[in-house]
This record gives C-alpha cells, sequence and structure tokens, in this order.
C-alpha cells in the first residue's frame, strides 16, 4: 500500500517572513521556535563517541537491535531511574534514530492501515497525526485522553497516543490517570503509546535544581551506590512512567514507551532515543526495522550508553533549562501574556494576546522574537515559546519583552 498522504499544518515555511522580519530588529533575532538544543553535549558522551570511532560496529555493521553494551545501559537506566525493572514486565527494547522517526512510523509498524482508529491529544506533537495518517489509518483528537469514556466506546480503536510531559503544553499524567489509560486500552485490545521524552523535565515543585542539594559534604553524590531496586525518579523529580509496576499492572503488555536523549543530554543531532514495552510488538517491529536499515550508528550507540549513564550531566542541563524558563515567564507575564511556569517539558504555552497566534507572531517579530504558532500543534488561539536557547538568547529576548510592553 505504500506511505499514504499527509495533511498538516505543521510547515516551518509559514514561519519564514515572521524570521525574516525579526532579523530586520537592531540586534538580530531571537528564535524561540524550534526545540532545538544549543548546550554543549557532555564530555562524557563526547569521549566515548571519540573512544569507539574505530571500533568493530564502526567499520563494519552495527546490530539493529542495539549493542550488548547499549542494551544493557537502556534496561540499567529504566531501574535506577525510573523504577521499572523490564526483565520482570517481560518487555523488550529497541533504539531508535531519534524519536521523530520512532513516531513516524509507529502506526505502520504497528501494521495499522484502513479502518483502524488511533486516538491522540486535540493539542499535541503534530508528528503523531502525520504518523498515523501517513499509514492510511483514521485519526480521532480528544480533548483529554486521561477521559477515558471520549474513547473506549468508539468503534476500531486500535492505539491511543500519551505525552506527558506535554508538547506543547507541558502539562503531566500523574500515576493514577495513566494506570485508567492502560486498563480501559487494555479492555479493547487498543496499544499504548506513550511518548515520555521530557520524562525528566518535571518541575512541579521546583525550587532548586543544583547539584548541591544532591551531594554530600565530601562532595560525592549520595545516591552513588543505592541498590538497583530503588526507584529514583523520586530523586530526579521525574513524571510517573507508564511502565511503572503501578500504572502497568505488572505488565508491559499492550503499552510501548518512547524516550529521547535529544534534550536532557542535548543530543538530538546523534539521533539517540529507544522504544521500550511489550516484548512481542517489539520483537515483531525489529523484523520490520532490520529490513529497512533504521540502525543507529554502532559508535554512536557507545556515545548514547554514557549518556544513559551520566545523570550529573542531566542535572546539570535541567539546571539551565529551569532557569531560562523561570527568566522567560516572568518577561512574559510583564508583557501580558497569561504565562506561568509549565508542569513539565521546555515550552512556555500561552494564549495569544491578539485574534490568533498570527497576529501575535507579527507583533513579536518587530521585537526580533520569534516563537511557534500554536496551530501547529492544534490549537491557533495559542503560543509556544522554547527555552532551547543560550541564556545570553533567553535573556535579549526577555529584555524586550519587558520593554516592549513598557513602549
Amino acid at each position: 500500500m505504500g506511505l499514504q498522504n499527509f495533511d498538516s499544518p505543521y510547515d516551518w515555511s509559514r514561519v519564514a517572513k515572521f524570521r525574516q522580519l525579526a532579523r530586520c530588529h537592531e540586534g538580530g533575532s531571537v528564535d524561540l521556535s524550534v526545540g532545538s538544543p544549543v548546550d554543549p553535549v557532555p564530555e562524557s558522551v563526547r569521549t566515548a563517541l571519540a573512544q569507539a570511532c574505530d571500533a568493530p560496529d564502526a567499520h563494519g555493521y552495527p546490530q539493529t537491535i542495539g549493542s550488548g553494551e547499549l542494551r544493557n545501559a537502556i534496561h540499567d537506566w529504566f531501574l535506577r531511574q525510573r523504577g521499572v525493572d523490564l526483565t520482570m514486565l517481560h518487555a523488550s527494547v529497541v533504539p531508535s534514530v531519534g524519536s521523530k522517526e520512532a513516531v513516524a512510523l509507529m502506526v505502520s509498524l504497528l501494521h495499522l492501515g484502513p479502518d483502524d482508529v488511533v486516538v491522540q491529544p486535540r493539542v499535541a506533537y503534530p508528528t503523531y497525526e502525520i504518523g498515523t495518517q501517513m499509514a492510511g489509518a483514521t485519526v480521532v483528537k480528544v480533548d483529554d485522553v486521561t477521559d477515558v469514556s471520549s474513547w473506549q466506546n468508539l468503534d476500531n480503536v486500535r492505539a491511543v497516543w500519551v505525552n506527558s510531559p506535554s508538547n506543547p503544553t507541558g502539562d503531566i499524567i500523574d500515576s493514577r490517570r495513566l494506570a485508567a489509560i492502560v486498563a480501559a486500552a487494555r479492555a479493547i485490545g487498543a496499544i499504548v503509546l506513550s511518548d515520555e521524552c521530557y520524562a525528566f523535565l518535571d518541575w512541579r515543585g521546583a525550587r532548586d535544581y543544583s547539584l548541591s542539594e544532591h551531594r554530600t559534604d565530601t562532595g560525592e553524590r549520595p545516591y552513588a551506590d543505592v541498590p538497583e531496586a530503588i526507584d529514583m525518579s523520586a530523586v530526579f523529580n521525574s513524571a510517573p512512567c507508564m511502565l511503572n509496576p503501578q500504572v502497568c499492572a505488572g505488565s508491559a503488555h499492550g503499552i510501548l514507551s518512547l524516550y529521547s536523549l535529544s534534550k536532557q543530554s542535548n543530543m538530538a543531532g546523534y539521533r539517540t532515543a529507544f522504544i521500550a514495552g511489550d516484548d512481542d510488538i517489539i520483537e515483531d517491529m525489529i523484523r520490520y526495522r532490520k529490513q529497512i536499515g533504521l540502525i543507529i550508528p554502532g559508535p554512536v550507540q557507545h556515545a548514547m550508553s554514557a549518556a544513559l549513564r551520566d545523570i550529573e550531566a542531566v542535572q546539570e542541563q535541567k539546571a539551565r533549562y529551569h532557569a531560562r524558563l523561570d527568566t522567560l515567564v516572568h518577561a512574559l507575564q510583564e508583557y501580558g501574556y497569561d504565562a506561568h511556569m509549565p508542569q513539565g517539558a521546555l515550552y512556555v504555552w500561552v494564549h495569544a494576546l491578539g485574534h490568533d497566534c498570527w497576529e501575535d507572531m507579527k507583533r513579536l517579530s518587530t521585537l526580533g522574537i520569534v516563537p511557534s504558532p500554536g496551530e501547529f500543534y492544534g490549537a491557533p488561539e495559542y503560543l509556544r515559546f522554547s527555552i532551547t536557547a543560550s541564556d545570553e538568547a533567553i535573556e535579549t529576548a526577555s529584555a524586550r519583552l519587558i520593554a516592549g510592553k513598557a513602549a
């Protein structure tokens, strides 16, 4: 059948004219639209990449399923940072070439097509819808996927997309509501697709994300020798995982969790992500992924393993993001937006001051600022501001917002 046509407002060429206007500002433009990291890749990652540049899986073909080192690192990461023993859940893993590849091809690799329905949030990352359309399946959007009554009685529901913390809103779904989604999906034979790529970026109850609170008087990390079974998500204040035993009732059946290192380790260009969950579904996907050639390069697999183990670098990056969010939220409030610290993720989601997002895009471009139009995410009355920009850029944008309102 091949890939089907798709129809989406998610077209960055529509933002080009606002970028051009913003560049005309005396101080140049500050682009807060695309969430592309700008901070350094952790030293541990760069060292691992260099050391593996002439490894056997560099000059030879790497494994689609991931090297033994990488698979062990993913399992260990789930156990130590998410409180999830994948083996006990009968779950398997497979690395993906970035999370976007996994999202876009997910419905196709699940063998869904005409007459099959995929449920997703109405306001969401646009690739969920695009991937469903490319598979030829039907998209059904609901205001709130945690309201299972809005989709569990629909005909032919085969999969449900869940994104927590959400792009673009930052909303986080608690364990109780995640468990309700799993139970409802299993009752109708649907697969839960859980996009958790911002899980470590949880800002609820945030006070201080510096590393000092996680060190002893000697400078050592107090959790360095914790038992493997301890749920470290409490230490790192992460959003609940769909594969947590309390959520999935002790089984990965019918659940796939997607995770990415793009934002937390600044590795977007490395294309490092993975899928974990129901071993039967994953094993079937692997068969196809091998034939398509969806493989992370061998040296990058080594670098990914290092990143999964370097939680200190993640905490340092988290501190940067939190400080930028705090600065930008304050400035947006001063300008007149009803802005607030998101529960999670990397974006400030605000209602437009004008008639719609495009009116605000034009006004902000005169300040040299470019956010994302909410229409891309299903809400044309909103704007999304990304904080994946340098400290200097965030400070510059914030100063312009405050001065712009005063003027």
